[in-house]
């Protein structure tokens, strides 16, 4: 299948903006510690939502499971955990630096790795750069690289003109020292899924065996890549709760200097299914777009990852965490916009010419 490539943009950018919106429902969470809103709006993200759009969009899905090889499986469990550590330290990255240049800084890093690194593990990239198509998507892959540095740069110097209270408008525990490492940890590690659902092709084979529409192939795949990161993020936010004693929150006990006297836990609990099935929908739309860029899978991670930072410095404007940037900085910005727009044009005409 050689799929429709503009048609798979269209799906990496509402991916894109999935991801870029997951947070914001978790900025309203009342009363709840970092750990137990991260945790229960993962169970949705990486269990619940996976294995339910597949067990409707695919064929088979447990039978398909139980015929993947053992290690195929475990590679992409294995991928996944390591990605688990990048996503668990992503939520604060934007905890410290706002979702503008914490997005921007991890999701670079990302980027390249999670892009260039399947087809060079392969062996098959110089073939593809053979080729004036492959050119072309590769040139788009370093056009978002441009951009994401420039939505960066834009983010640095935005930082270097606040003081003060000005400097956490939108961040309410903005720390740039803390923030900064805690996104170079996040962006190489989470570059680990790119790996994960790499090796997840045989699971993809089967399922498209089992009667599959090949739009949905993908679904699978995510099911065990998920499972890796539960691992990861299910491990850690435990030593959370029993370090800081948080598990009252669940049935209602509030935080350690939460502003809010009892935490409302109906509406806490919706907006952390809400977060984590936005979250989800990110990679959901991911797999559909994949599947979609003919020879040029590999081109997929790039336009989601510019797709999120492309979404999150719009939240980030909508959040007022541009607010009290000079108006050269926020044409930086802007400019940044453009051009991860105009990246994900030129892979797409490159995947296109591909078909």
């Amino acid at each position: 299948m050689d799929g429709n490539p503009l048609l798979g943009v269209l799906f990496h950018w509402i991916g894109g903006l999935s991801s870029a919106s997951f947070y914001v429902p978790y900025k309203r969470i009342k009363g709840w510690s970092w750990e137990i809103f991260w945790l229960t709006g993962g169970v949705f993200s990486w269990l619940v939502m996976p294995w339910l759009f597949a067990s409707l969009q695919t064929h088979d899905l447990f039978g398909v499971i139980g015929a993947v090889p053992k290690e195929t499986l475990f590679w992409c469990w294995f991928w996944g955990a390591g990605w688990g550590f990048g996503g668990l330290t992503f939520g604060l990255t934007m905890r410290y630096l706002g979702l503008s240049l914490g997005m921007a800084v991890a999701l670079g890093l990302t980027t390249v790795i999670g892009t260039l690194g399947p087809p060079i593990f392969r062996g098959t990239l110089p073939a593809l750069a053979a080729t004036s198509s492959g050119q072309i998507t590769l040139l788009g892959i370093v056009v978002a690289v441009i951009g994401i540095l420039v939505v960066a740069r834009a983010g640095q110097a935005k930082e270097r003109e606040t003081s003060g209270d000005a400097a956490t408008v939108g961040v309410a525990e903005f720390n740039l020292k803390r923030g900064l490492a805690i996104a170079l940890f996040s962006g190489v590690m989470s570059s680990c899924f790119a790996f994960g659902l790499d090796a997840g092709q045989p699971i993809r084979t089967l399922t498209l065996a089992a009667g599959t529409d090949p739009l949905w192939q993908g679904l699978p795949v995510l099911c065990i890549v998920l499972l890796g990161g539960l691992s990861t993020n299910l491990v850690w936010c435990a030593i959370l709760i029993l370090r800081n004693r948080s598990a009252g929150e669940f049935i209602g006990r509030t935080a350690p200097g939460a502003t809010t006297a009892t935490p409302p836990l109906g509406a806490n609990y919706l907006l952390a299914a809400l977060g984590g099935t936005l979250w989800y929908f990110q990679f959901f739309f991911y797999t559909m777009g994949e599947s979609q860029m003919g020879r040029f899978g590999f081109s997929s991670w790039t336009l989601h990852m510019a797709s999120i930072i492309l979404f999150s410095t719009l939240w980030g404007f909508a959040l007022r965490e541009w607010a009290t940037a000079s108006a050269r900085t926020r044409n930086l910005v802007r400019l940044g916009i453009a051009i991860l727009i105009a990246s994900t044009v030129i892979i797409g005409v490159g995947n296109a010419l591909a078909t």
